[in-house]
């Protein structure tokens, strides 16, 4: 993967009146912790070289998926203003808004981990049908530009504490960090995040422990006394909305031309997962490394951490 990403943009306004947003985060609550997403500390490795998988509390909820899958999301999923960012940072007219999710944060102290970049997808190959980590091993390869889809990624944050804040690598992994930090509330970023490196800054009182007792299936939900998060019978605590740091993602595909397109919706020119496979093993091959192919290589741990040794990277300057 090349470090040059395009350069990202900054909103200093997201919505004209955020005061509806509280209602729409409590109304779809319950929410789960975003470590679902991840399958195992293998997995996990693959994605950023931190320590083991924890489950703390950073939950999040997918609120589009090419549409809509909750109501009154549609200012943010249609937004004009991350719309013509995108349009300037691929320079392209032809956006098309696919994923919003929230992620949750509550103000404990939350593990800072490293600088990574999002998931990306290939013409055949998204997270719909593939496990994240491959996705990730794929696009910091750099041998699949030709079928990787563009996607924009807008970052917006609700909450009016001051920690919590985005730190990016827009001039590569190896240069200095920016971050966007203080009273961040009600703005964005826009940026090229599939190949920007990126990460969240410390959450909470160091003073305080973690939250104990929680799984993959502990729930941060709204309920008529206020905010609990729950693991099966048992509440582990009591957030106040205050204490709740929010930021809402948004992706829109970015194609360069209306044969881009046509061969995105056709799937007239997808690339296979025995290509893809493929491809990888004669790159390891080429670098020195023996490389067999077993009868399920997305399953096999050494595989994955095969591609990790290889493909992995992660900033150099913090």
């Amino acid at each position: 993967m090349s470090d040059t990403c395009r350069a990202p943009i900054l909103l200093d306004r997201v919505l004209d009146d955020a005061a509806g947003f509280r209602e729409v985060v409590e109304r779809n609550s319950p929410y789960f912790p975003v470590q679902r997403y991840v399958r195992s500390d293998t997995e996990h490795r693959s994605l950023s070289a931190q320590g083991p998988l924890i489950i703390a509390p950073n939950f999040r909820g997918d609120w589009a998926y090419d549409a809509p899958l909750i109501d009154h999301v549609e200012c943010f999923f249609h937004h004009e203003g991350f719309i013509d960012a995108a349009r300037r940072i691929f320079d392209t007219d032809r956006i098309r808004p696919q994923q919003l999710y929230s992620n949750i944060t509550w103000q404990l102290p939350f593990p800072q981990g490293n600088g990574h970049t999002d998931v990306p997808a290939f013409r055949g190959i998204d997270r719909t049908r593939y496990p994240i980590w491959f996705l990730v091993a794929m696009g910091r390869s750099g041998l699949f530009e030709d079928e990787r889809i563009r996607i924009a990624t807008a970052v917006a944050w609700f909450y009016e504490g001051e920690d919590g804040g985005f730190e990016y690598w827009p001039d590569g992994p190896d240069a200095a960090p920016r971050r966007h930090q203080g009273k961040i509330g009600n703005t964005a970023i826009v940026g090229d995040n599939d190949k920007m490196f990126h990460r969240v800054m410390p959450v909470g009182d160091p003073k305080k422990g973690l939250l104990s007792g929680m799984t993959l299936d502990t729930r941060l939900e709204r309920t008529a006394d206020g905010w609990r998060i729950t693991e099966q019978d048992r509440v582990l605590a009591d957030p106040a909305w205050p204490e709740l740091r929010i930021s809402v993602s948004w992706k829109a595909l970015a194609f360069r031309d209306a044969a881009e397109e046509r061969a995105y919706d056709e799937h007239s020119d997808d690339l296979s997962l025995d290509q893809a496979l493929e491809r990888l093993k004669k790159d390891l091959e080429g670098r020195g490394f023996c490389c067999t192919l077993g009868s399920d290589p997305l399953n096999d741990p050494a595989f994955v951490d095969s591609l990790t040794s290889v493909y992995g990277r992660e900033p150099t300057r913090y």
